[in-house]
């Protein structure tokens, strides 16, 4: 990957992590429906996601839908991210692109949450990309790390009520967790200038490094992308030492 001047980046992160915030504020900034906004949104992830792996990421990990939110927003806002949720899982140009790049998908989080048919068709675009192996893009639906937190705790428990019990230790945690699949975060990129985290990966981010960006999800470019990366770049990582 090549910069503003030329010069080749260093340390690209291996797995990015993306909260793409902002679609409703774009909406009413341009006078538009939610539904407009979200749908500029999914274009742009799908966009966003060619571009990363373009740069050399090899794992994307993207927060499409919170616990908070299946809980807190209105009913008709939900069901407007459903319904794009379906059709983008089904879109043929959508499966061509992820053949094309190699891309898999997973679907992380509670899908107990949603509505069968929104389930099915994320674990029916998970089925048709499983043997792509170039680029892994990992969706959270219906994700809090909170949740995340407690689900790895019950399962503990559970273990420990049926005398399976073991020393408890960062990898055993790790392991009961929803997200147990997933590498460590290089780095998590937050759009719409909000700097905060609300409880995205906690466990797998204690060493990442943040970036906020001001632009609202729906205007972020690949130039944002590259100046990000550039960024990430010239950091200097020392995890604790």
């Amino acid at each position: 990957m090549k910069g503003r001047t030329g010069e080749k980046l260093q340390n690209v992160p291996s797995h990015l992590a993306l909260i793409p915030d902002g679609n409703r504020r774009w909406s009413n900034s341009h006078r538009l429906t939610v539904l407009k906004g979200y749908q500029r949104g999914v274009d742009k992830f799908i966009n966003f996601g060619i571009w990363a792996k373009g740069f050399g990421v090899n794992t994307l990990t993207v927060w499409a839908l919170s616990t908070e939110n299946v809980k807190n927003r209105g009913r008709s806002e939900i069901n407007i991210i459903y319904r794009l949720l379906v059709h983008w899982a089904s879109d043929p140009k959508l499966l061509e692109t992820l053949r094309v790049n190699g891309a898999n998908v997973k679907i992380i989080g509670d899908l107990s949450l949603l509505p069968k048919r929104v389930k099915s068709a994320l674990l029916s675009l998970q089925r048709k990309t499983n043997t792509y192996k170039e680029f892994t893009i990992n969706i959270l639906v219906g994700y809090g790390g909170k949740d995340d937190l407690m689900h790895a705790f019950k399962s503990l428990y559970n273990d420990a009520l049926n005398g399976k019990s073991e020393r408890i230790t960062p990898a055993l945690i790790a392991q009961k967790m929803r997200t147990a699949a997933l590498p460590e975060v290089d780095y998590i990129i937050r759009t719409s200038g909000e700097e905060r985290l609300s409880g995205f990966l906690p466990w797998q981010s204690d060493y990442s490094e943040l970036y906020f960006a001001k632009k609202y999800w729906p205007d972020f470019e690949k130039k944002d992308l590259e100046k990000a990366l550039r960024v990430f770049s010239e950091r200097q990582r020392r995890f604790g030492r």
